[in-house]
């Protein structure tokens, strides 16, 4: 546009009035195209752009939030949860299989004269209270499950066989039923300090205080000859709970005992 005057002299001089208009016809309509296609290309390109751009950030708002948490997750299991081997099995040991916990009773190792050694395991169901044995070749990998410990106190148990406890730290109740419970009924007494074994937030086991010391309440009396470290006679306790016992224990004595394995150790000091 600015040399278009200039332009029109030129031509005013060289080839006449009607040229010019004709001219000055022609380059209009060519401005006015290229004005609108240059128009609509920079309005298209914007608000594509623009739509991309809110795109992006809706999926920057809404990917980082969802990544972090399942990363957060991912995190406390990883810090949780163990992997071991057959090397590292003992009694006690409490791994997850099939999504549930199951604790070792006892275990043996087969060694073969050739191929590598394989390893029976016994294991209770913590949550169904059966008990399985399996096989496994020497290195197969386990996952210890991830429990807590609850630091409780035996309160009471009611006519339905359910078991009271009070929680040492925040003082609410806990109910357990006496499937769980199992054979540990006989070791506690009301106001025994015991712990819950939970999993997933759920009660698995319960733990007696061990070892614990407990009064024998009834027991043969002790004859002369019998008072040998070989002779043993059978003695009733304060919990409920009958052990052996050697024959110079005496009722009415204090005596420490391993609640785990159910056997006398020593008299109490």
């Amino acid at each position: 546009f600015f040399f278009l005057p200039l332009f029109n002299f030129f031509l005013h001089k060289t080839t006449g009035k009607q040229n010019i208009i004709l001219y000055n016809s022609f380059i209009m309509r060519q401005t006015l195209a290229a004005f609108l296609g240059t128009f609509l290309l920079v309005s298209t390109t914007t608000t594509t752009h623009g739509f991309v751009v809110n795109h992006h950030r809706h999926q920057q708002q809404r990917v980082p939030s969802f990544v972090s948490t399942r990363s957060q997750q991912t995190s406390r299991t990883a810090r949780n949860m163990v992997a071991i081997d057959t090397s590292d099995i003992k009694n006690g040991l409490t791994i997850e299989i099939d999504g549930e916990p199951h604790k070792v009773l006892e275990f043996s190792i087969m060694k073969q004269a050739r191929g590598a050694a394989k390893m029976t395991i016994k294991f209770k169901n913590l949550e169904r209270g059966n008990t399985i044995e399996n096989t496994y070749r020497s290195g197969e990998k386990f996952e210890t499950a991830i429990v807590e410990k609850k630091d409780v106190q035996y309160t009471y148990s009611d006519d339905s066989n359910n078991f009271f406890f009070m929680d040492s730290e925040t003082f609410d109740e806990i109910v357990v039923g006496q499937k769980i419970v199992g054979d540990r009924e006989k070791w506690i007494v009301e106001g025994s300090e015991c712990q819950l074994v939970m999993f997933k937030d759920k009660c698995i086991e319960v733990l007696a205080p061990n070892p614990a010391i407990m009064e024998v309440v009834e027991c043969e009396p002790t004859v002369k000859g019998n008072t040998s470290g070989g002779f043993t006679k059978p003695a009733k306790l304060s919990c409920g709970a009958t052990v052996s016992v050697p024959g110079y224990v005496e009722m009415g004595e204090m005596v420490k005992v391993d609640t785990e394995k159910g056997v006398f150790l020593e008299r109490a000091k």
